[in-house]
């Protein structure tokens, strides 16, 4: 069995931890990247990249719009029969996790990371002041210090807490809309209700339709097959049943997680490095997720060459996103709540600012951000 000695190892390669490596490979630190999955490939996520995340994104060298990114200006809930629509506080795109996750890696690799592809790390200890990684092909990595950025995935002996909403399930599937159906969702991110979860639908590169919901497992239980929820959901909301009309789906099956522990904030100083869902974990509807997780990696990086420690960057991100997390968590409770879901559009309609006041309330601070937040 080999071993070796690393600088510095990142244990995932989504948004999170290609940042993370990019930031410290720009301050000349040795980077070692180990990215469980051979090849690109899609995630279950709802692919969502707000103002921050695009100006993350443009701080990394990578430009959304010329990896087929498609712009997004309004949003609109829909329950049952009943739809309100209202621009967003801020111009948005989309973009496939595919082709965003190949693009950041690619970029971690020229700037001189190591980029190691179809291994993981099954094991992870600490020893003294160093770190010890047992890859699954069998070599041993000794590391100074170490990114967890395994995502939604938790690392064998290192799981997160449950979070405030910990019994959801989540999916993801890609379609192929009709014409009139793909010319109405262009510009638009679609939220949706239904009973015991809610979702989202929006276009991606090469006209490409991404449907992503969650749901709690209990009423996945009492439904049972993919094919059953979905005709569930689509008897009872009438939009998102008028867009999915004469649809393709592009997949023979939808991606799935669970669970998902919603509300989520990492807590645990121990000298390890969480960024993206390994640090916290903020409702989906919020469309913050990969801005969160772009945005801790650049804070513990950030904070790492400043030589702080773990336990000030928990602190300072706990600081930064307690709020927006906390009030996004009530929120998603609400949503997947029956009463929530009999009020939320008629509210919405009667008050057309709640949706944007909601999308600016669930954001990262201005202040706490790390690059010029114009896109």
């Amino acid at each position: 069995m080999s071993s070796r000695s690393v600088a510095h190892l990142v244990i995932g390669g989504g948004p999170a931890g290609s940042m993370a490596a990019i930031r410290l490979a720009e301050a000349g630190r040795p980077v070692t990247l180990i990215e469980r999955e051979r090849a690109e490939h899609h995630k279950v996520c709802g692919e969502f990249l707000s103002q921050e995340a695009v100006g993350y994104l443009h701080r990394a060298g990578v430009s959304p719009m010329a990896l087929g990114a498609v712009p997004i200006s309004r949003v609109r809930l829909s329950a049952g029969r009943h739809s309100a629509g209202a621009a967003l506080p801020f111009q948005a795109l989309s973009l496939s996790r595919r082709v965003l996750d190949a693009a950041l890696l690619q970029r971690a690799a020229d700037l001189g990371c190591e980029v190691i592809r179809g291994v993981g790390i099954e094991r992870l200890t600490a020893d003294g002041s160093m770190w010890t990684a047992q890859r699954s092909d069998g070599e041993i990595l000794h590391a100074q210090t170490v990114f967890l950025a395994s995502g939604k995935h938790d690392l064998h002996g290192w799981s997160r807490d449950k979070g405030a909403q910990s019994n959801m399930v989540g999916f993801k599937m890609h379609w192929r809309l009709a014409p009139r159906q793909t010319q109405e969702l262009r510009d638009w991110m679609e939220l949706f209700l239904f009973r015991g979860g809610y979702g989202g639908i929006a276009l991606v590169e090469d006209e490409t339709a991404n449907l992503c919901l969650v749901m709690q497992r209990q009423e996945l239980r009492r439904v049972g097959t993919w094919q059953a929820l979905l005709a569930a959901i689509t008897d009872e909301n009438q939009r998102l049943r008028t867009l999915l009309q004469d649809a393709e789906g592009l997949w023979p099956r939808p991606l799935a997680i669970s669970p998902i522990p919603y509300g989520y904030l990492a807590t645990q100083p121990c000298g390890l490095w969480r960024v993206g869902d390994q640090a916290v974990v903020i409702p989906s509807f919020t469309g913050n997720g990969m801005s969160i997780a772009m945005h801790s990696a650049h804070l513990a990086t950030q904070m790492y060459l400043a030589g702080e420690n773990t336990d000030a960057y928990y602190r300072a991100l706990r600081a930064q996103l307690r709020n927006s997390v906390a009030l996004a968590t009530r929120i998603s409770q609400a949503m997947v709540n029956a009463m929530g879901r009999k009020f939320a559009v008629p509210a919405v309609s009667l008050i057309p600012g709640a949706m944007r006041w909601i999308a600016a309330s669930t954001r990262i601070p201005a202040a706490a951000l790390r690059f010029d937040a114009a896109v």
